[in-house]
């Protein structure tokens, strides 16, 4: 125990001494930046030097009164001159700490990144916390911020990204921004029309997968109902053992956990192979369950109220069918589930306005940015998709690319050997512009 203890206080040291000899000769270019403060270098394996730093933004962009907040931003260098990789995150940016984080498009483009959190989300809340500024036309605010401000330093091409949420934002900010950016790359990006867009519904129902697989889900879903007053008594036990709390009884939940199933499974490509047989027992159920449909989705506190919250007044969501499980549940509607479940009560009174959803759609139609869409084939968010209506036939630059059978996890770097060169050469020609 001592040796081991001897050992990691001598990896620890060493960890230390190395990032304290990290070569910085970009740190001060960044500090010169205004609105920048906090730049302390990070260990990386991909850029030549990364930094994690605060960027000073306002609370409300409609009005300088309502104070500042410090925006988290990691930046990864490779060369000043070399395109800029801006990410549109909508969550956290935990991930771009790690020494070996890259983004697809910078190891694909030798490119800079700059990852930006999220307002309102991990070290980039503002104190005090009004959630009334909480709105994509403020968040879309920070990033074109954030490209003027750093512009001033990368003055090569600039690429907006994201993914999910990111690339919705990196739609959006595309949409209200044109000319910020000379590319942009959304990855499995929902455009929703409601809380309760339903489309998804309809997807999962009749047309996503093969008529056996759906057969086969809705059979999954049906035993694992059946099973509840056996399954209950371990789903109550597991919530105990991680200290989940929830604001509906959690038989509720449960019932909730089943209708989550085949989005969940479908979302992130999980072969219905995995699925038990009838035969197996309890405990193989459950388990399966909460692989795949963990009732930590929808737990408080949790990490992605804000998300919930932006769902709830702008972003839309998906809405559930009782059908399958009808005849077992005992919910009478879940209508309304999303605020139900997810929001405290301080935090539901916001209504749905499709002024977002209206003005991306009118953007896209009557536009032609040099902006790239790509979907997986078999993710229900590809059923609230661009791809489901976008004409870019007449189109001399946008393009949607859907991976066949492919899920959430859809990426250039993935993609059929046909597509991936059609999008590289695509990407590229923009790029040498």
């Amino acid at each position: 125990m001592k040796k081991f203890s001897i050992f990691v206080l001598f990896v620890l040291t060493a960890l230390e001494l190395s990032a304290q000899t990290f070569t910085t000769t970009y740190m001060k270019h960044l500090n010169a930046l205004d609105g920048v403060s906090q730049v302390t270098p990070l260990e990386t394996s991909k850029f030549k030097e990364k930094y994690v730093l605060k960027f000073e933004q306002q609370v409300d962009w409609k009005s300088q009164n309502k104070g500042t907040f410090g925006e988290r931003i990691i930046v990864g260098i490779k060369g000043l001159d070399k395109p800029t990789v801006l990410v549109t995150e909508g969550y956290f940016a935990d991930y771009g700490m790690n020494p070996s984080y890259e983004e697809e498009l910078s190891a694909l483009f030798d490119a800079n990144v700059v990852l930006c959190e999220y307002r309102y989300f991990a070290e980039s809340v503002p104190q005090p916390t009004n959630w009334d500024y909480m709105t994509v036309d403020n968040s879309l605010a920070d990033y074109h911020h954030v490209r003027q401000v750093f512009g001033q330093l990368f003055k090569g091409k600039w690429i907006s990204t994201g993914i999910s949420k990111g690339g919705q934002t990196t739609m959006f900010y595309r949409a209200t921004y044109p000319d910020d950016v000379d590319v942009s790359v959304s990855y499995v990006a929902p455009l929703n029309r409601g809380v309760e867009d339903g489309r998804h519904e309809k997807f999962l129902a009749k047309k996503v997968g093969t008529k056996d697989e759906r057969k086969a889900i809705e059979a999954a879903m049906q035993e694992l109902m059946k099973r509840k007053p056996e399954l209950l008594e371990l789903f109550t036990k597991y919530n105990a053992e991680h200290n989940y709390h929830f604001y509906l009884p959690e038989e509720d939940i449960y019932d909730y956990c089943v209708l989550e199933y085949p989005f969940a499974l479908w979302q992130w490509g999980t072969p219905v192979s995995t699925i038990p047989l009838q035969t197996a027992d309890n405990q193989t159920w459950f388990n399966n369950l909460m692989e795949v449909a963990s009732p930590d989705y929808f737990i408080y506190p949790n990490r992605f109220m804000p998300f919930d919250v932006q769902a709830s007044r702008e972003l839309g969501y998906y809405g559930y069918s009782l059908k399958p499980i009808k005849k077992w549940t005992s919910l009478k509607s879940t209508k309304g589930y999303l605020k139900e479940i997810m929001l405290p009560d301080s935090l539901r009174a916001y209504d749905f306005d499709d002024t977002l959803y209206k003005r991306t759609v009118k953007f896209l139609k009557e536009e032609d940015p040099t902006h790239i869409f790509i979907y997986g084939e078999i993710d229900p968010w590809s059923a609230s998709g661009v791809c489901t209506w976008l004409n870019c036939k007449k189109k001399e630059n946008m393009r949607v690319y859907v991976q066949p059978r492919g899920s959430h996890k859809a990426r250039i770097g993935n993609m059929p050997a046909n597509m991936k060169q059609e999008i590289m050469d695509r990407l590229t020609k923009w790029l040498s512009r």
